[in-house]
């Protein structure tokens, strides 16, 4: 009987730590994200960075100076994407391609963007 309780005891603790470690982390993709957007902004207010069809962040022209800014945002996309995919039961690809047509929707003017046929506009 004891050693159920203390199994059990065992199994809340690890299944706990398991919990925050996770939010926590969730936490500081957020974090991170949110601490790029002015740069990101920039990027896109220049025409250096686009929108991709696919919920991602893409050069448009040879000038890749901030390439770590947007190496970490896609990263960090891809992250995001995966968990929504897998509490979804969907494939990340499709969140992607469903969060582009979000961004794209609510963009900035002037800002370019991939339409699901790969050809890029300026809206």
């Amino acid at each position: 009987m004891h050693n159920r309780i203390r199994i059990h005891s065992v199994i809340v603790v690890i299944i706990s730590l398991l919990f925050t470690c996770s939010t926590l982390y969730a936490a500081s993709v957020k974090d991170r994200m949110a601490a790029r957007i002015p740069a990101i902004n920039a990027l896109k207010d220049s025409g250096v960075v686009g929108e991709n069809k696919d919920g991602y962040l893409e050069f448009r022209t040879g000038n890749q100076a901030d390439k770590a800014t947007v190496s970490a945002e896609n990263a960090d996309r891809a992250k995001v994407y995966d968990a929504i995919a897998k509490n979804e039961g969907a494939s990340p690809t499709l969140v992607g391609q469903r969060r582009a047509k979000m961004i794209a929707s609510i963009g900035k003017n002037g800002h370019w963007f991939q339409a699901a046929d790969g050809k890029w506009y300026q809206k």
